[in-house]
């Protein structure tokens, strides 16, 4: 909490509170029963955590993307499974909040912000993931209708969720021909695929989302026609400061884990915190989590104040966050030895949710890209 105004420090104690309370106890048995916590998520938005930054007016916390860090990174404490998901769901919100008309953002934010319906991103498809551009979902307009077919894959909350803000191809090929349209569950054309069994972030379920001459009103595309893919791009900023903040109190939460067992589990006559070699461990893991805490603050700050670099600072704290958190979790596994291949230790649930943080908001390979043509573009 160093650096952080009085504010900032009580939404953090908040959310931490929070997460000792309301996730920890119940994170493995979520896990492991692959239950979607909407009850919990429901009283975490009664603390403002359904749409942090979303304008109060329609229900909205109002807040900076500098204290949207700060909560993930706490909730993730609890659950990093479970927050990541609602790092999700309060994109898809700020989206609809940011590029929809006045009657979208009415229609469809409260409801979002106060969890009573929950969001899923939909810009993903089985043939385009880091090559988002290409995608084929097509919207054709028929009248007051857009009519959509396609799929979309690795959509987290498939299937269990109110409302899909979906990228579709209402023009020609490339990123211009993409518009983004609000979906409702229940419209007809709309299904789902079968829930998909995965390695971690088994609390939040994940299905491919179908559409079979699903019809849709114009009046639920956000934005204007072509604009789908800057909607999306500029949602994945901001995601990927979300993604990163969970990485963070993903490995928070293992350092402190490491520190006790340390502490508590004796080889050789002695305490292995005695280990110098293990002390030194410790150390490194501490320091790569400030300085991934930093990075992604200093991105965090970049994105709210609008500034023209904020892009490429969010592609590096995510690249820079998930990598080096992961590596944190891991030696957090390692230290505790075969104690933390049991499921009885959260160090290794910590291990498998925090894993796919380096796959989605775009891979790192993607990150690198992003980063490296900023530089050479000069």
């Amino acid at each position: 909490s160093v650096g952080l105004t009085e504010d900032q420090k009580e939404f953090q104690k908040v959310a931490l509170d929070f997460a000792a309370k309301e996730m920890a106890p119940y994170m493995a048995e979520w896990d492991e029963k692959e239950i979607f916590p909407v009850e919990t998520m429901r009283k975490a938005a009664q603390l403002g955590f359904g749409g942090i930054y979303v304008k109060p007016d329609v229900g909205g916390s109002g807040l900076s993307r500098l204290d949207t860090s700060i909560i993930f990174e706490a909730l993730s404490t609890g659950c990093t499974s479970t927050t990541a998901y609602m790092s999700i769901h309060n994109m898809c919100v700020w989206m609809i909040d940011t590029f929809g008309s006045e009657e979208q953002r009415r229609r469809f934010c409260p409801s979002l912000c106060s969890m009573e319906k929950f969001a899923s991103y939909c810009l993903t498809e089985p043939g385009s993931g880091s090559d988002a551009a290409s995608l084929l979902t097509s919207a054709q307009r028929k009248g007051d209708k857009y009519v959509l077919n396609g799929s979309k894959a690795f959509i987290s909350g498939g299937g269990d969720t109110d409302v899909y803000v979906v990228m579709c191809r209402t023009g020609g090929p490339g990123p211009k021909g993409i518009s983004c349209l609000v979906v409702e569950k229940g419209t007809p054309g709309l299904s789902f695929g079968k829930k998909e069994r995965k390695v971690g972030w088994n609390s939040q379920p994940t299905r491919a989302v179908i559409f079979e001459d699903c019809a849709v009103p114009v009046g639920n595309r956000l934005g204007a026609e072509g604009q789908g893919f800057s909607i999306a791009m500029q949602g994945l900023n901001g995601g990927r400061i979300n993604i990163a903040s969970c990485s963070l109190g993903a490995a928070h939460a293992s350092v402190l884990l490491a520190q006790e067992h340390l502490t508590v589990r004796k080889q050789f006559g002695e305490p292995l915190a005695n280990n110098q070699y293990l002390q030194f461990g410790l150390a490194e893991m501490a320091t790569r989590l400030v300085a991934a805490r930093l990075m992604v603050r200093n991105a965090a700050r970049a994105l709210q104040d609008g500034r023209e670099d904020a892009a490429v600072l969010c592609s590096m704290a995510k690249l820079f966050a998930t990598d080096e958190c992961f590596l944190i979790c891991n030696q957090a596994l390692q230290m505790h030895g075969g104690y933390g291949y049991l499921k009885d230790y959260a160090v290794q649930q910590f291990v498998r949710d925090i894993r796919v943080h380096q796959i989605l908001e775009g891979t790192n390979e993607v990150m690198r890209m992003i980063v490296a043509r900023n530089l050479l573009q000069g």
